[in-house]
C-alpha cells in the first residue's frame, strides 16, 4: 500500500482508515472528501499491480540458484538467460527480472514508452528503473502509444536478439499494455506508415482491440507467434501483464509468442465491415494474398510458457478490500466492461438511479420499466461474468453506503477532433447521465482511471463526476454537449473548476485497462 500512495501526489489525501464520525463512514461533508476516498482506492487497485511485486510472485530462483522456477515448472539455468520486453509495464518488470536473475541474464532488449524513464526518475520510482551498468539495453518510442521509428528500430533489435538464440537459450519476454504499439515491425513491402493509417482508421471506426490486433498480427513480422518463431529453437517463458478484457494471451499485445488463431479471411472481413477494403494500399493486399497462399500455415509455439502474472480482476479486488475497511459494501461488478462509451455511460447512470431507490426504498425513484432497461441494456452489452443481480442485492435496505468497483476497456466513436480519452469522455458522460435522475437524498460519485496513468493523448489518468456536474459546468459558461459532440473531454475537464476533477497520477509503470468506481452513499 504504501508504493501505492505515491501515485497521487498533487491530491490531498485523508488516511485510508474507518471514519468514526457519524458511523462507520462519516456522512462526508463534501463532494471533494468523497472524491478523495475514490481516488485513494484507485491507488490501491494500482497499487496492487505493479510490475516489480507481480515478477517476485511469478519466478523464483531455487536455493542454490541453478534453477529457474515458473508456476509449475522450472528452467535450467547456465547465464543463458536473454531477455525481451515491450510495453508500459516492461521497465520495472525488466528491472526486478535482472535483480533476480543475476550473472545468469547475458542480454536483454526492451522497448518502453518515450519519456517513461525520465517521468519514474522524478517521480522518485528507483524500483522502477534498471541499474547503471545494466545488460538490458532500453528504447523508448511509440509517444502518445502510437507506433513509430524509434518503436521499429526497437522492434528490430529485439528480433535480431531472438533469431541469434539456441536450444541452449532461454529467453525471458516480458509483455504488457501498450506492447503492440512498441513492438511494430510490419511485413515488407507494407511500411510504418502504412501500418499506423490504416490502424487509426479502424480505431476511429470503433474498432475493437481484438479487431485491431487480428489486423495488426496479419502485417506483423513478430506478432501472432513471430517472436516464437523468430526464437526457436530456445525455450520461452511469456510473463504478461494483461490490459485486455477476459485475459486472452493471443490478444494482448498481439500476441507475439502465441500462434495466431485467425486468417486472412477474418482480416477482410474486419475491413469489409468497416468500409475500409476498398481503400487499402496494395502493399498491405500483397502482403494478405501472400498469407492466403503460405503453405506452412501459422507458427508452432509448442517451446513457449505464456504466463498472466496481473490482471484487472487483481487491481479491483485489492481496491475491493480497501473499500470494505472504509467502511463500504463493495461489489465487483464486472472486470471485462466493454462496449461503446455512450451505452456504457447510459448503463451507469441507471444503476446508480435503480440503486439508489434500494438504498432508501422509502424516496420514489426508479420505476419498473428503468429497472427493466437497466438489464436490457446489460444484456446489450454482453459484459461477462456480470454480477449484477449481486450488486443490487448489495443495495437492498438502509444498510449504508455501496461502492461498485468495475474495469474493462469501453470503446470511443470518434466524432470530432478534440482532446480527450476514453476514461475522461466516460465520465462526462456518466455526469449527463447522473442529472437525468433524482437522487436528492443520495451523495452518488463516478470515477473512472486508466492504470497506466495516461488516458489518450493527455496527461490526465482520468476524471470524477457528480450529478451536480451540468449545472457546475453550466455556471461557467460550458456545455456537455457540445463538448460531447467534439470528444473534448479533457478540455472540458481542465476548463471546468480549475481541473479539480482531473484524476493526475502520471505514468504509473503498470497498465491493466481501466478502474470505475460508483459510490452511492444515503445522506
Amino acid at each position: 500500500m504504501a508504493a501505492a500512495l505515491q501515485l497521487l501526489p498533487r491530491v490531498a489525501r485523508a488516511p485510508l482508515l474507518p471514519l468514526l464520525w457519524g458511523g462507520p463512514v462519516a456522512r462526508l461533508a463534501s463532494g471533494m472528501a468523497l472524491a478523495e476516498q475514490a481516488q485513494q482506492l484507485f491507488e490501491s487497485a494500482v497499487g496492487a499491480v505493479l510490475p516489480g511485486p507481480m515478477l517476485h510472485r511469478a519466478l523464483s530462483l531455487d536455493p542454490g540458484g541453478r534453477q529457474l522456477r515458473v508456476r509449475d515448472r522450472s528452467f535450467q539455468l547456465q547465464q543463458n538467460v536473454y531477455l525481451v520486453g515491450f510495453g508500459k509495464a516492461v521497465l520495472g518488470m525488466a528491472a526486478a527480472a535482472e535483480e533476480l536473475l543475476g550473472q545468469h541474464l547475458v542480454q536483454g532488449v526492451i522497448s518502453v514508452p518515450k519519456g517513461i524513464r525520465a517521468a519514474m526518475e522524478h517521480a522518485g520510482k528507483r524500483e522502477m528503473l534498471l541499474k547503471p551498468h545494466s545488460r538490458v539495453q532500453v528504447f523508448e518510442g511509440a509517444e502518445d502509444n502510437l507506433p513509430d521509428r524509434d518503436a521499429l528500430r526497437a522492434a528490430l533489435a529485439i528480433q535480431q536478439l531472438a533469431e541469434g538464440l539456441t536450444a541452449d537459450d532461454l529467453l525471458l519476454v516480458l509483455i504488457s499494455g501498450g506492447g503492440s504499439a512498441l513492438l511494430p515491425a510490419p511485413i515488407p513491402p507494407v511500411t510504418l506508415e502504412e501500418k499506423q493509417t490504416l490502424t487509426k482508421l479502424l480505431a476511429a471506426r470503433g474498432a475493437t482491440i481484438q479487431e485491431l490486433n487480428t489486423i495488426r498480427k496479419a502485417l506483423s513480422q513478430l506478432k501472432g507467434g513471430g517472436l516464437a518463431q523468430a526464437a526457436y529453437p530456445a525455450q520461452v517463458v511469456s510473463l504478461i501483464l494483461s490490459d485486455v478484457v477476459g485475459d486472452p494471451v493471443e490478444v494482448i499485445a498481439s500476441g507475439p509468442t502465441v500462434a495466431s488463431a485467425h486468417n486472412v479471411q477474418d482480416c477482410l472481413h474486419i475491413l469489409n465491415h468497416y468500409g475500409l477494403r476498398a481503400a487499402l494500399p496494395r502493399s498491405v493486399k500483397t502482403v494478405l494474398a501472400r498469407a492466403d497462399s503460405d503453405p506452412r500455415g501459422p507458427p508452432s509455439c509448442g517451446h513457449v510458457l505464456n504466463v498472466i502474472i496481473g490482471s484487472n480482476a487483481l487491481a479491483l479486488a485489492e481496491a475491493q478490500q480497501q473499500a470494505e475497511v472504509l467502511g463500504y459494501r463493495a461489489v465487483v461488478l464486472s472486470a471485462a466492461m466493454q462496449g461503446d462509451v455512450k451505452n456504457v455511460a447510459q448503463f451507469y447512470g441507471l444503476l446508480a438511479q435503480v440503486a439508489g431507490t434500494r438504498l432508501i426504498p422509502s424516496i420514489a425513484g426508479a420505476s419498473v420499466e428503468e429497472d427493466a432497461k437497466l438489464h436490457e441494456l446489460a444484456a446489450e452489452l454482453q459484459i461477462p461474468d456480470l454480477q449484477l443481480e449481486q450488486a443490487l442485492e448489495a443495495m437492498v435496505g438502509d444498510r449504508g453506503p455501496v461502492c461498485v468497483l468495475a474495469g474493462g476497456e469501453p470503446t470511443v466513436l470518434l466524432q470530432g477532433s478534440g482532446k480527450g480519452g476514453r476514461n475522461q469522455e466516460l465520465a462526462l458522460r456518466v455526469g449527463a447521465e447522473l442529472e437525468r435522475w433524482p437522487l436528492g437524498h443520495i451523495d452518488v460519485l463516478f470515477l473512472s482511471g486508466g492504470s497506466d496513468g495516461q488516458d489518450g493523448p493527455t496527461e490526465a489518468a482520468g476524471a470524477w463526476v457528480m450529478p451536480e456536474l451540468a449545472s457546475q459546468a453550466a455556471a461557467e459558461g460550458l456545455d456537455v454537449a457540445t463538448f460531447l459532440a467534439h470528444n473534448d473531454s479533457h478540455t472540458f475537464f481542465c476548463r471546468l473548476q480549475g481541473g479539480t476533477h482531473l484524476l493526475h497520477t502520471g505514468l504509473t509503470g503498470t497498465n491493466v485497462m481501466d478502474i470505475h468506481l460508483l459510490f452511492l452513499q444515503p445522506r
